[in-house]
């Protein structure tokens, strides 16, 4: 009966992280769900639902219960002004969490990848945990509105009005741009960034800074705004950036990158880029590389690796 519900996992996977906002919490939900549904499996009635339908009702009472005493996992921009003291490091549950993509983005759908893009993420967070699973369903993973009614045991008037609020705030929260790997100028861009940081030629790299770009390093709530902060903060001795070098990662469908420092037996950080329009308009460094490694694996390995994630 596992082998039934095993093929179910990184779709499952992919649903809860976009519901909870950590690939940590979303495994634990998922893992949840299918213990759930073994142990209820001869209750189970093919008649009334289909085993997938069955499963994501499972999981989204899960992910609704999750987040009935959570605060709202967020990004360092949405946290406070810009600017100011580094100060203490905050929880881990405080952010959005970075995810592999193998984990959440099935090989066999047609699923947007671009929805699992930490600015989607964050933006969803702002959502009822109710209007967040309709948007979801319907706009990410396309279910028809009767199917998610009878999945949340609601009317489609319901659903559908749910829908057009969700819809509505996301019009007025920043989910960023995608990244499109066949346009040239993005992938010229890239290239050109990578190349800039390995050389630690803060000259070019402010050069390629949208001039109202971030910079934010979770687990600190400190960040960035402008291409005039950034361009302080990269020729700060302090930084220690020279040496440095990327190397790519297959995360949150997004241009990532291990940033690895001489002398490290582990990266430093794993760096997100946000670009539009042929600039990066914000990065993203995440800290608790103790945490990430395990999920993501070691990028120790020889030889020197392709500089641009493909979607391949």
């Amino acid at each position: 009966m596992i082998e039934a519900l095993e093929p179910f996992r990184v779709e499952l996977t992919g649903y809860c992280y976009r519901m909870l906002g950590s690939g940590f919490e979303a495994e634990d939900a998922v893992q949840e769900t299918l213990v759930r549904a073994w142990k209820a499996y001869d209750s189970y009635d093919s008649s009334r639902a289909s085993l997938r339908t069955w499963l994501y009702r499972i999981a989204t009472n899960i992910c609704i219960d999750m987040q009935r005493s959570a605060q709202r996992r967020a990004l360092a921009v949405d946290l406070g002004p810009s600017g100011g003291e580094l100060g203490a490091p905050l929880l881990e549950n405080a952010f959005v969490q970075p995810v592999p993509d193998e984990r959440v983005l099935p090989e066999d759908q047609a699923i947007r990848r671009e929805t699992v893009r930490l600015a989607f993420v964050a933006a969803l967070q702002h959502l009822p945990a109710r209007q967040r699973a309709v948007l979801i369903l319907r706009d990410v993973l396309a279910w028809q509105a009767s199917e998610v009614a009878a999945l949340l045991s609601a009317s489609v008037a319901s659903v559908n009005s749910a829908l057009q609020r969700a819809r509505a705030t996301l019009e007025v929260v920043d989910v960023g741009t995608p990244l499109d790997v066949a346009d040239p100028v993005q992938k010229s861009l890239l290239e050109r960034y990578c190349e800039a940081f390995d050389r630690h030629d803060v000259q070019t790299l402010v050069a390629l800074l949208h001039e109202d770009a971030t910079m934010s390093m979770p687990p600190f709530s400190w960040w960035l705004r402008g291409r005039d902060a950034i361009s302080l903060a990269l020729h700060d001795p302090g930084a220690a950036c020279a040496g440095a070098w990327l190397v790519p990662v297959r995360a949150n469908a997004s241009p990532a990158f291990w940033q690895m420092r001489p002398g490290l037996d582990r990266p430093f950080g794993l760096v997100f880029l946000d670009v539009r329009d042929g600039l990066v308009t914000g990065t993203t460094t995440y800290l608790n590389v103790d945490e990430l490694v395990p999920v993501f694996g070691s990028p120790m390995s020889s030889g020197v690796p392709s500089r641009i994630p493909s979607d391949d």
